[in-house]
């Protein structure tokens, strides 16, 4: 679980201006954004935003707000923010879905700010994985445990650059693959800190940046360090230095529609394989590098890594019809495993104690308390998630390939796997209220997908959110003109075994008409594999596979390859930024339920049935709307653009929830005729 620390803050040489201008001398015409380099044109909606946002701000209120694409949301609610933390002297959190949204909004927007109203104290956050800890490479470096050449030229590499770094931000070794192993040997998470008592404490990248956060009216997060940095707060009840995020007094979260799902795991409790071998890993490392280590040490190290594989080994793995056991699994009947199976159990927590008890006896060794800690903190993680009776948390099982999708996508068969136990909360409505909505005297939750049916209540429930304004605005762009809807006729449900092949002719069929530049997204791993090996000797096109490469490797080999077609998964759905031509079609293959097997979907749809709900209509079918929504949401990114959406899945047109879609979506012109899909992209007359 990572947490948080800023990377970088705008230097301050000119003096900082006192006041800023109103919204109003901003954002109106003839004001001043009119007069910047943008090219302006007064948005409605954007100034709307803006005033709702220091509305709420001054009554100390929070607000929810549907910002459809091309609003300029990011400006709307930078303004307020600013002017917020200037005039009270408070300092506001932007929390965004994505580095990628962090990276644009620092590096992009505040200086077109700045560029306008002078400097601004504003800084940028990631998670502690993301940095170098200067203890563990000079540990590393006087007791080297590197495996293979590949290792060794990292690690020379990042000596190197450690000389000159002045963030410590992994992000600028461009040579560093994703998956080093040797990273997360060097990297700055906070279970192997030893805080204050570090003799490399001063010159520590975090320490820096904690200090400039503070310095700081601005700070930029993600929502995974953001909720990371709330659930350490949480279970140390308020500790004074627990966290690093600084105090706040508002916080806005930029495509909020991801907070239940980020909000669950951070509240929740995992243990994995990975993380017992790397404790015993760190014990190793550090304790040689000080010369520290006992053989009754290195023997309990040992043993708790030979008890924790046989544990993990005999978990239950009915995982049917996933790709080489991989997968989710609910894990209801722990009672009877702990019958069964309860030694292997007592095993590793025996282990756990033994090694706390050996690092116990060293005295003067400043890393021995945080390995004791993290070996006691695991013994307990392991005893909630076998015993505990906690009725508002689902227990589950997951199994991943070590190298993740792109693992699979090779077709590893034998592939080596993490196994997870993870403990998550069913509802998390009670613990953002308490944690988060009475704790901040404002919080703004914005995104382009947020109604179902025009409406706020499904994401209010989910959420917790009881007494909070409420804003639609609508998008800027002309959705009738620039977008057609193609809802192809005759088309079998997807359960039914004839789908895959008529999908491959219709998508077959859209893709010659509009010469490729398109995304197909799927719902399924297995079923875009597929289609894509199906289509590959029928198209003269590039064809991108999810899984072949890192997301932004291919993402950028779309954007330079002409004529392209990647085909994705749930990571291609959102936050992906493609303007103009080059993407011109977007296609979908089915309607994005969640499957109902998952453990946290089916025990939620369980206890929505409980409480007298319709799990189908209150869960499954508003969360596959803004899913849906987002999708859809890829094609036009701009004013100019223009493109052809096509969803095989006949549901939305003959099942009576197909009419909530369909009211959900931005006011696409429809058909069911591809030659109107012919038509769209014939030469357009000139005027």
């Amino acid at each position: 679980m990572s947490t948080s620390l800023p990377i970088s803050i705008t230097p301050a040489a000119e003096p900082i201006p006192d006041r800023l201008p109103t919204l109003h001398d901003f954002f109106a015409p003839g004001g001043m954004l009119s007069r910047s380099s943008l090219a302006f044109e007064h948005r409605r909606g954007q100034f709307e935003m803006a005033r709702a946002i220091e509305s709420a701000f001054k009554e100390k209120r929070h607000l929810i707000v549907e910002a459809g694409t091309g609003t300029g949301k990011t400006l709307a609610y930078l303004l307020p923010a600013l002017r917020l933390a200037r005039e009270r002297q408070q300092r506001i959190i932007i929390s965004t879905g994505t580095k990628n949204l962090q990276e644009q909004l620092f590096f992009k927007d505040v200086p077109f700010l700045e560029s306008l109203l002078g400097p601004l104290k504003v800084c940028y956050m990631k998670g502690r994985s993301n940095y170098l800890c200067r203890h563990k490479l000079y540990a590393l470096r006087d007791n080297p445990i590197l495996h293979g050449l590949e290792e060794i030229d990292q690690f020379h590499h990042i000596a190197q650059w450690e000389k000159t770094t002045e963030t410590g931000d992994r992000a600028e070794i461009d040579t560093l693959p994703e998956t080093s192993q040797l990273w997360q040997k060097l990297d700055a998470r906070s279970e192997a800190c030893l805080g204050q008592t570090c003799p490399d404490w001063e010159r520590c990248f975090i320490t820096t940046m904690r200090r400039k956060a503070l310095e700081s009216d601005i700070v930029i997060v993600n929502h995974h360090l953001f909720f990371a940095d709330l659930s350490i707060k949480q279970q140390a009840a308020g500790a004074p230095d627990a966290g690093v995020l600084p105090e706040a007094a508002a916080v806005i979260f930029d495509e909020a529609h991801e907070l239940e799902e980020i909000a669950s795991n951070y509240f929740g409790i995992g243990l994995s394989n990975q993380r017992i071998d790397e404790l015993a890993r760190d014990v190793e490392i550090m304790l040689r590098a000080k010369k520290a280590s006992t053989a009754a040490i290195e023997n309990a190290s040992a043993t708790l890594k030979e008890r924790s594989r046989m544990f993990f080994a005999v978990l239950p793995a009915e995982t049917a019809g996933l790709p080489a056991g991989t997968g989710r699994m609910p894990f209801h009947n722990r009672e009877a495993f702990l019958e069964e199976s309860g030694d292997y159990y007592t095993g590793v927590l025996n282990a756990l104690t033994r090694l706390e008890g050996e690092l116990e006896y060293l005295k003067n060794v400043e890393e021995a308390p945080g390995l004791r800690k993290r070996a006691a903190d695991i013994r307990a993680h392991l005893a909630f998630l076998l015993e505990s009776p906690d009725r508002n948390t689902v227990f589950w099982i997951e199994r991943r390939a070590a190298g993740g999708v792109r693992n699979l996508a090779r077709g590893a068969s034998h592939a080596a796997f993490h196994t997870h136990l993870q403990a998550t909360p069913i509802d998390v409505s009670e613990l953002l209220t308490s944690t988060l909505f009475d704790n901040y005297s404002s919080v703004i939750l914005t995104s382009a997908t947020l109604t179902v049916s025009g409406g706020f209540d499904h994401i209010r429930r989910r959420l917790g959110l009881t007494t909070t304004r409420e804003l639609v605005v609508p998008s800027h762009f002309n959705y009738e003109k620039q977008a057609l809807l193609y809802l192809p006729p005759n088309m079998p449900d997807p359960r039914e075994p004839d789908f895959a092949d008529r999908a491959v002719e219709r998508i077959r069929r859209v893709l010659e008409i509009t010469k490729g530049r398109a995304f197909c997204l799927f719902t399924s791993y297995a079923q875009m594999r597929n289609v894509h090996d199906r289509l590959l000797a029928e198209l003269p096109y590039p064809l991108l596979l999810h899984g072949t490469a890192p997301r932004h490797v291919l993402l950028q080999q779309f954007r330079d390859t002409p004529n392209a077609v990647l085909f994705g998964t749930s990571s291609f759905w959102q936050g992906v930024d493609v303007q103009g031509e080059q993407l011109s079609c977007v296609i979908i293959d089915r309607l994005p339920f969640a499957v109902p097997s998952d453990p946290i979907v089916e025990a939620r749809m369980e206890a929505i049935e409980a409480l007298g709900g319709k799990p189908f209509f209150d869960y499954q079918v508003p969360n596959a709307v803004i899913t849906l929504k987002q999708g859809f949401g890829r094609l036009i990114r701009s004013l100019n653009d223009r493109g052809v959406l096509m969803l095989l899945d006949p549901r939305i047109q003959r099942q009576r929830y197909g009419r909530i879609f369909l009211e959900s979506l931005p006011p696409y012109r429809l058909t069911q005729e591809i030659t109107d899909v012919e038509r769209f992209f014939q030469p357009q007359p000139q005027h």
